[in-house]
């Protein structure tokens, strides 16, 4: 069922004013890094991130971040 503006609470509004102009930026700027190539150094560092999540030792769970920012 469709809402029109008027129906809608200002939270609602601006979460879809915000999906507007993150895809109509999207669009006329395109990925700014496209086309770039990643440097060796920069893929070393993000594979030993991601390991390191993996494993664990970094980076804390969605469960845990919506809990400290009271939304769960």
């Amino acid at each position: 069922m469709a809402k029109t503006v008027a129906d809608m609470t200002t939270e609602e509004l601006k979460e879809m004013l915000g999906e507007l102009i993150e895809a109509k930026l999207t669009e006329v700027l395109g990925d700014p890094d496209q086309g770039l190539e990643l440097r060796e150094t920069v893929r070393q560092r993000l594979e030993l991130q991601q390991s390191a999540v993996a494993r664990g030792e970094r980076g804390e769970s969605f469960d845990d971040v919506a809990r400290r920012l009271g939304l769960a």
